[in-house]
């Protein structure tokens, strides 16, 4: 590489003419609703009429085909597997339980990378993250993968739906400890994170309502390992364990006779996701995770309101969230999370993967470019889900971290070819035959970044490389031979990456 030229004055950066951009509106809905803008997704975008037109398309996932997404499980035995099947494996020997949760996350991860119905993804992992099961080895594993696919199920439901379906679910029950409740020794665990996490908060119940609560859930069992007795893993619902009698919480009373308490957790689950107090729960964390940080309580209180009048339905709440003029005023507001800092990099490199064919395949490799980011899929360690909010993620370790994920995608250094990633070809970055240095910068930008360059980012680019922006760059120029995956990293380390 040459060294830095002298300067020769100010001069604005020339752009490059591409491909129309996103622009405005439509490319904040698309970023913030999708794990990265691409050049691909830009044109199913205008293919679809527009932003607005893509979005609503993207609210019934059937009308989007997805087929190689859904191949992706075939990839990985255990994830068709059943719990009976895993469980006999582990205690062979021959699979131990990180193994089968790692599946899962790498499973999940090329979803969220490859997936045509984005929206999708990111309400699945919202609502994963809301009704959170840590993937940390314990045995709530073996019913992980049908738990992730019955919230995909319903991501677009009735909360009342989704929470009925999490909450009674084999994961849960196991998680939370509901498996091998009783009426003569009720466990409060679920019933309390029912009230502090799923609905209406901490604060807003007391200790006799966690009582009450447990109550009214026992009966919903597995059959998990107790002593030596080898476990069925079934799951089901036993009469003879649910604890009988009037039960209260909060202002939600009944007679509780019947033996079978299923359909009074059905009216339970009702009352506590048509709460007021759910609603603004709910509100708060979707503002949070698609507009804001400080979230504006005038939003909260309208989204909630809509929330309540459509008997907890997401798709009108999201609606009026996409419609608000907050939102519309709130680009450049978010910033990646650890685990959508990697998906968004391979999305944007276009790096292509393939069947893995062992451990260190890359189809695998990539759990661990999370991992060192600071958060795998589904490990945060509490129930209450990984934080929405920007600061976290906003740390010095963080940065240093991606700096060297770039590094090493942009070049194609790690995961290599030879791991089953194909890379672009470093010289098909370069649009034409001749260009000028900032023209190219511009165009790296518009694919990588879905914008122009700014001229603070057209000068960092030319000094990583050690030219003027007037450089006119050939088929034998340094930068083409040898810089460009420098203005890769360059763009990708750049604050507007950083954004979602």
């Amino acid at each position: 590489m040459a060294a830095p030229a002298q300067a020769r004055g100010k001069k604005k950066p020339q752009k490059y003419q591409g491909q129309p951009l996103l622009k405005g509106r439509d490319r904040h809905l698309v970023s913030r609703f999708s794990y990265g803008v691409t050049p691909a997704l830009a044109s199913q975008v205008r293919a679809a009429g527009g932003a607005r037109a893509w979005w609503e398309r993207q609210l019934t996932p059937t009308a989007v085909p997805d087929a190689w997404a859904d191949q992706l499980p075939t990839w990985w035995p255990s994830l068709s597997q059943s719990p009976q099947d895993m469980w006999a494996a582990d205690k062979m020997g021959m699979m131990r339980a990180f193994g089968v949760c790692q599946d899962y996350q790498r499973y999940v991860l090329l979803r969220r990378i490859y997936s045509n119905r984005q929206v999708l993804e990111l309400m699945t992992e919202f609502w994963e993250n809301h009704l959170n099961i840590p993937l940390n080895g314990e045995p709530s594993y073996l019913f992980r993968r049908s738990y992730g696919e019955t919230i995909r199920s319903n991501a677009f439901g009735r909360y009342e739906d989704i929470l009925f379906s999490a909450i009674t679910h084999p994961a849960m029950l196991v998680y939370l400890d509901n498996a091998n409740s009783t009426a003569e020794h009720p466990n409060e665990n679920l019933g309390r994170e029912l009230l502090e996490l799923h609905t209406v908060g901490l604060g807003n119940y007391t200790e006799d309502d966690v009582k009450e609560s447990a109550r009214i859930l026992t009966g919903w069992r597995v059959d998990t390992q107790q002593g030596n007795r080898t476990p069925t893993w079934n799951a089901s619902y036993i009469p003879g364990d649910h604890s009988l009698g009037p039960v209260r919480v909060m202002a939600f009373t009944d007679p509780n006779g019947d033996a079978d308490g299923r359909d009074l957790t059905r009216r339970y689950v009702s009352y506590l996701a048509h709460h007021p107090m759910t609603a603004r729960r709910i509100a708060t964390k979707l503002v949070l995770k698609f507009v804001r940080d400080d979230a504006s309580a005038a939003l909260v209180a309208r989204l909630a309101q809509v929330y309540l009048a459509n008997d907890t339905a997401i798709v009108p709440v999201l609606r009026a969230l996409v419609a608000s003029p907050e939102f519309a005023r709130a680009a450049g507001t978010k910033v990646r999370d650890a685990t959508e800092e990697v998906v968004a990099v391979w999305r944007t490199l276009g790096a292509q993967v393939r069947r893995p064919t062992g451990p260190a395949s890359a189809a695998n490799t990539i759990l661990w470019q999370t991992d060192s980011l600071g958060l795998m899929p589904f490990m945060w360690p509490r129930p209450d889900g990984a934080p929405l909010v920007n600061d976290p993620w906003c740390t010095p370790s963080r940065m240093i971290a991606s700096f060297d994920l770039h590094h090493s995608m942009a070049g194609g250094w790690w995961p290599t070819a030879s791991q089953g990633v194909v890379y672009r070809a470093l010289k098909s970055w370069v649009p034409q035959k001749t260009l000028r240095l900032d023209q190219l910068v511009d165009h790296l930008c518009q694919q990588l970044l879905h914008q122009h360059a700014t001229p603070v980012l057209v000068k960092a680019a030319c000094t990583a490389v050690g030219y003027d922006a007037d450089e006119a760059i050939d088929r034998r120029h340094p930068v083409r031979l040898y810089g460009i995956s420098t203005l890769l990293t360059t763009i990708l380390d750049s604050p507007e990456f950083f954004q979602r």
